[in-house]
């Protein structure tokens, strides 16, 4: 008797908080002037995962025909390692360079030529985008606890970092994007995957569900409330 095995199912991303577009502007304002702002701003943009965010190198940006690629991943174990290599080859995907993520990336690329040139040799040369002044690479355990401290310090609700991927997929879900658009920007493999996670109905989307349904039955409603108001007040007079 021959065994098929079952296909590998990529999987599922614990479901956290989602903020809405208004809170997610408001996480921005929190990290103004802080050094992982360019990093923040870039994960929300895309939804990226750590690893993928902080894989980015400047080989994957192409600054010509503004596109950015997803190809390569830091992780840490019990060492930091940085891989070739994607979650899955669905993750390995291109985005459209959007004009204000490139101008973050060129005030990036900049600033650190010029920390290159105060280091000198000290500077630890690579290619990655996301670095400290003299070009070590962020460690992942130092993204997540900053990322937690700013919130705290600015009074805003805890969440993981992932979660700013997770709120990406939300916003998108709550403008209309379908989930086969959302399974495609976040790289997700399969579509039941974005499907258990962001077929959740935020308070926003229940509110403009609720308004259709309002202006919808508005004027069934007045006239039974116009309808009843007579009745009584024909029985009243009898």
């Amino acid at each position: 008797v021959s065994v098929v095995p079952l296909p590998k199912q990529e999987k599922r991303e614990p479901v956290g908080k989602f903020m809405t577009a208004e809170e997610a502007e408001r996480m921005l304002e929190a990290f103004d002037g802080h050094e992982l702002q360019p990093l923040i701003y870039v994960t929300l943009y895309y939804g990226l995962r750590r690893s993928e965010v902080l894989g980015l190198k400047w080989d994957v940006v192409d600054f010509e025909h503004n596109t950015l690629k997803i190809q390569h991943t830091v992780v840490k174990n019990r060492s930091v390692i940085a891989k070739d290599s994607t979650k899955s080859t669905a993750s390995r995907r291109s985005y459209p360079l959007l004009p204000e993520v490139r101008d973050v990336l060129l005030r990036l690329r900049q600033q650190q030529q010029n920390n290159r040139s105060l280091f000198g040799a000290e500077y630890d040369v690579n290619d990655y985008i996301f670095v400290w002044p003299d070009g070590h690479l962020y460690r992942p355990d130092y993204i997540t606890r900053s990322f937690k401290r700013v919130l705290q310090r600015n009074g805003l609700p805890d969440m993981r970092f992932h979660d700013i991927r997770h709120s990406t997929a939300s916003i998108l879900y709550d403008n209309g994007w379908e989930l086969k658009d959302i399974q495609e920007w976040l790289g997700h493999s399969d579509i039941e995957t974005t499907g258990n996670i962001y077929t959740h109905i935020s308070k926003v989307r229940k509110e403009k569900m609720g308004n259709v349904l309002f202006d919808r039955f508005l004027c069934y409603a007045g006239t039974y409330l116009f309808c009843c108001i007579c009745y009584f007040s024909f029985y009243s007079l009898l």
